[in-house]
C-alpha cells in the first residue's frame, strides 16, 4: 500500500492506547521517556539525550529530521515513523541528499535521507501530535484552576498561600513589583516556581542569572538593575506558558506579532503602512521615568506598567482625574523629574538614575502630593515641548457629564419679576375684565 493511501489518522490514534497489550515485547514502556533508534536496537531519552539521538541518525544511519525542534512529542513521532518504515520502503516518505558536487567526488559521496513535513502524511502527524500536546496543557491547566491543595510560600516573604495560586502570584505583583504574567495563562505552575525558587536559593538573578555572594547583594542588585522580573528571552520558560502550545512552530514572539485586525484591500494596506511610518517619525511618547519610547501607546503603558509599576489609568480612576487634570499631574510629574526631586517625599537628587530607583524602592511612583500641589494652571503648559505622552492621553467625553459640571440652560426661562406675578391682574385678564 502506498503512503498516500494510508488511513493516517487511525494510525496516529494508535500510539494513545496506554494499556499493556498496545506495547510490543522488548518496547520501552508508554510512560519511560526512552524510544527506540528508527533503525536499530539502540535506545535513547527522547528529552535528555535528544541531540545524542539526532547524532546518532545522521552518523550511523544517515538519516535527518527537518525542523526537529517543532515536533511536540519526539517519543510518539519517532515511534509512529518506526513502525512505518518497517511497512514501507523509506524512498516512499524521504528526499534523498547527495553530498557530491561534482564528478571527481565519487568516492566521498554519500547520501542521506531527510523526513521534513513537506511529506503530507508527516506534517498531518506533527499538527496531531501538537493538538494532542494542546488538549493536555489545557487539561493541566484547568487541574490546576480547581487545585485547592496549593500550599507555598512567597519567593519574596515569608507570607504563606494555600488554596487558589492567583492569589499569590496577585501578591507578588502587587506586593513585590514580581508580574510574571496573569495566572491564567500560566501552566505548570508548580514546577516553574519550583526552578524561580531554586534560582534564588542558589543566590541566582532571576532576569541574568549571575550568581551573588549573598541574599543582601542579590536583592540590591534585582533592584537597582530592575532585574524582579523574568527574561522573556530566555526559552527555558516558554514551556509554562500556554501561548506557546497554540501553533505549531510560532513562539509567542510570532503570535503576538501578528497584526489584531482582518487583512484589508492593498489600497487600505498601503495607507496604513504610510501612516505607520508618519507615527514612527513624529510620534514618540517617552516613558516617564526612563528613556525607553514608542510611539504605540499599549506598548509604552505597558513598560511603565511592568518596569515602573506605573498604571496611569489606575492613576486617574483612583485621583478621579479628568483630561485637564491628567494633563496637569503629567507635566507637574516631568517638571519634578527634571528637577530631580522625588514627588512622593520632596527628597532632592543630583543624579535621575539614583532619583528612579529611590522611587521605586520607597513605592513613590504613583505617591502623589495634595491636588493643591499639582493642579495649578501653571501646570497647563508642557514641560517638554515635543511631549507626545499628552497626545496619547484618553480625552473622555464623559467627564465633564459625570462630573456634572454642563450646565443645562432652557430656551426660554420665565422672568419671575414682572407685574403678572400679582394674583389679581392674572384675575383680571382671564375674566377678560382689562380694556
Amino acid at each position: 500500500m502506498q503512503s498516500a493511501d494510508k488511513p493516517i489518522l487511525e494510525s496516529l490514534n494508535l500510539f494513545y492506547h496506554e494499556s499493556e497489550g498496545s506495547e510490543r515485547e522488548g518496547s520501552p514502556t508508554q510512560c519511560s521517556g526512552d524510544v527506540l533508534c528508527l533503525f536499530c536496537q539502540e535506545q535513547f531519552n527522547a528529552t535528555d539525550q535528544k541531540e545524542d539521538l539526532l547524532r546518532h541518525l545522521a552518523v550511523n544511519h544517515k538519516f535527518v529530521i527537518g525542523d526537529v525542534n517543532l515536533i511536540t512529542d519526539l517519543k510518539k513521532y519517532l515511534t509512529y515513523w518506526r513502525q512505518r518504515f518497517l511497512e514501507e520502503d523509506l524512498t516512499n516518505f524521504c528526499s534523498i541528499i547527495s553530498t557530491k558536487t561534482s564528478d571527481r567526488d565519487k568516492e566521498s559521496k554519500e547520501q542521506y535521507y531527510l523526513l521534513c513535513d513537506v511529506l503530507a502524511e508527516d506534517k498531518t502527524l506533527r499538527e496531531f501530535l501538537q493538538k494532542k500536546k494542546l488538549e493536555k496543557v489545557l487539561a493541566q491547566q484547568q487541574k490546576e484552576r480547581k487545585d485547592e491543595t496549593f500550599s507555598r510560600t512567597c519567593l519574596f516573604c515569608r507570607d504563606h498561600f494555600s488554596g487558589n495560586r492567583a492569589e499569590m502570584f496577585d501578591h507578588m505583583t502587587h506586593g513585590h513589583g514580581f508580574s510574571i504574567g496573569l495566572p491564567d495563562n500560566l501552566v505548570y505552575t508548580d514546577e516553574f516556581l519550583d526552578n524561580l525558587q531554586g534560582k534564588l536559593d542558589n543566590l541566582q538573578c532571576l532576569y541574568c542569572e549571575r550568581i551573588f555572594k549573598d541574599k543582601t547583594v542579590l536583592k540590591e542588585h534585582m533592584r537597582k538593575k530592575q532585574h524582579k522580573k523574568i527574561n522573556p528571552k530566555n526559552r527555558k520558560y516558554d514551556k509554562f506558558y500556554v501561548i506557546n502550545y497554540l501553533e505549531m512552530g510560532r513562539s509567542w514572539e510570532m503570535i503576538q506579532a501578528d497584526p489584531d485586525d482582518e487583512p484589508g484591500t492593498e489600497t487600505e494596506t498601503e495607507d496604513e503602512e504610510s501612516w505607520e511610518d508618519w507615527e514612527e517619525a513624529g510620534s514618540q511618547a517617552v516613558c516617564l521615568f526612563c528613556d525607553f519610547s514608542s510611539c504605540m501607546p499599549h506598548k509604552l503603558t505597558a513598560h511603565m506598567q511592568e518596569l515602573h509599576d506605573f498604571d496611569l489609568k489606575d492613576v486617574k480612576l483612583r485621583l478621579n482625574l479628568n483630561f485637564y487634570q491628567q494633563i496637569k499631574l503629567i507635566n507637574f510629574m516631568r517638571r519634578q523629574i527634571y528637577l530631580g526631586s522625588c514627588y512622593g517625599c520632596g527628597e532632592k537628587f543630583t543624579d535621575k538614575r539614583v532619583l528612579v530607583e529611590h522611587m521605586h524602592s520607597q513605592q513613590h511612583v504613583d505617591r502623589f502630593p495634595e491636588p493643591s500641589v499639582w493642579d495649578q494652571p501653571q501646570y497647563f503648559f508642557p514641560t517638554y515641548e515635543n511631549d507626545n505622552l499628552l497626545c496619547q492621553l484618553d480625552d473622555d467625553e464623559e467627564d465633564e457629564v459625570a462630573g456634572g459640571r454642563n450646565q443645562v440652560i432652557a430656551e426660554d426661562l420665565p422672568s419671575l419679576n414682572t407685574i403678572l406675578a400679582q394674583e389679581s391682574v392674572r384675575k383680571d385678564i382671564l375674566s377678560g375684565d382689562i380694556t
